[in-house]
């Protein structure tokens, strides 16, 4: 196993005690890369609604609209893991600061196309460096966390922490997103989207003395293997390929149930008892202290997950609907904290922020397909048709857990020798 120096806690401190949010919001330094992080990581929630709204508004088709943001998402899923390695390779200052420059200009560019009625496959061209360019706020905050705490007993609940603050942050982006498209102009929300992302993005990035370090020497090289070459990462990547079904297939299928019944206005309503019980239960996460292995937790938690998933096809009445979206958010939430907590223990340090990225791309991917997918299958089947999606997703990734759980477990990773304290890469000896 790899031994490192660190400083010996106190007597009496949170060693022994239970972690909570309380204690975990008094680490020293946190304050300072999550509150430019929060308002970095606020535009990601408002960027395909406010491209649905402004495409939608120009060409007056929700199907050109929905493929237009469904570009961007595959373009940011796809490109996101090489963001994070950059970000593990040469630092998160460094891949952030030329990114949000990017996006912003990507951004107020497919904008102006948008405005000036451009063909549609103009738009699908310039939403390919918009997605691409989305920077990954979230898990550069979960590596400074990793980096903050390192082994922590605090590391389960900053997952949930930054779960419940990610679920907050997709309540108040699309809200805001409307407003400004609504009431205000078109493109007010995706000109926001850009502006905001610029100077978040800057202002998180400003915050040098947390981002996790760069090794400088040679010997850092190990340190730098791609994370997707751990199979344990393979495993999750699936996990949460399945938790981007639930997400894509509920707000398709809510929206298409609401029409149905003539009723269009509860689908914010649905989707937001949806969201609140992934809040609630990744609040619940957090305070609690877990005794049992974080591989039994995500094993457990995802079969409640697919079942729950697997009755929402049949639900035909608002109250059993609204029923089983809240229990559905409830179960998401452990899954997704507890797949991020895995990451500390299968991954080296210098590939997390990729790890992360991975993590987060494989929501937006199964998001996408769930989405495009559902679609169709409610235009061609019956109503709610599409509430198939999250059931196949879920059942579809639970039995690739169970079969590969074993590869969640970390392996040790050979004697560290370290060449003087604090001055070099500790080097592996086989």
């Amino acid at each position: 196993m790899a031994s490192t120096v660190t400083t010996e806690p106190s007597k009496g401190s949170s060693a022994s005690s239970r972690p909570g949010y309380g204690q975990l919001l008094r680490t020293r330094g946190a304050w300072t890369f999550l509150l430019p992080g929060f308002a970095a990581r606020q535009p990601f929630a408002m960027l395909t609604l406010s491209i649905v709204l402004l495409v939608q508004h120009t060409t007056g088709s929700y199907g050109a609209a929905g493929a237009a943001a469904a570009v961007t998402g595959v373009s940011m899923a796809l490109f996101a893991p090489y963001s994070g390695r950059l970000a593990d390779r040469y630092g998160q200052r460094a891949v952030l600061v030329p990114g949000v420059l990017v996006h912003a200009l990507a951004g107020l560019t497919l904008t102006a196309l948008a405005l000036a009625h451009a063909p549609l496959w103009v738009l699908f061209v310039a939403a390919v460096p918009t997605g691409a360019s989305v920077p990954q706020v979230g898990p550069m905050v979960r590596a400074r966390w990793g980096v903050t705490l390192k082994d922590s007993p605090l590391m389960s609940t900053a997952a949930a922490f930054e779960s419940v603050t990610d679920e907050l942050t997709f309540v108040v982006g699309p809200l805001l997103a409307t407003a400004l498209c609504t009431t205000v102009n078109p493109a007010a929300g995706l000109v926001t989207e850009a502006s905001l992302t610029l100077l978040g993005g800057l202002l998180f990035a400003a915050q040098k003395g947390t981002q996790p370090p760069v090794a400088a020497s040679r010997h850092a090289r190990v340190e730098h293997a791609s994370a997707l070459r751990v199979p344990g990462v393979r495993v999750l990547i699936v996990v949460f390929l399945g938790i981007g079904s639930v997400f894509g297939g509920m707000q398709v299928s809510l929206a298409a149930f609401t029409e149905s019944i003539g009723e269009p206005g509860l689908n914010g309503v649905l989707y937001g008892v949806f969201a609140a019980g992934n809040m609630l239960s990744g609040i619940a996460c957090g305070a609690i202290a877990w005794r049992a292995a974080p591989q039994r937790r995500l094993v457990v938690g995802y079969a409640a997950l697919a079942l729950a998933a697997s009755g929402l096809w049949a639900a035909h009445s608002v109250l059993l609907l609204t029923g089983l979206g809240l229990l559905v958010g409830m179960c998401i939430a452990p899954a997704l904290i507890t797949g991020y907590t895995l990451v500390e223990g299968l991954v080296l340090a210098g590939a997390r922020t990729e790890a992360f990225t991975w993590l987060t791309g494989a929501v937006a991917l199964g998001q996408a397909g769930a989405v495009t997918v559902a679609g169709q299958l409610e235009d061609r089947f019956w109503g709610g048709a599409g509430f198939l999606v999250p059931m196949g997703g879920t059942v579809l990734a639970l039995a690739t857990l169970l079969a590969l759980r074993s590869r969640l477990v970390a392996r040790p990773r050979g004697r560290t020798v370290a060449r003087g304290v604090g001055h070099r890469a500790p080097v592996t000896v086989d």
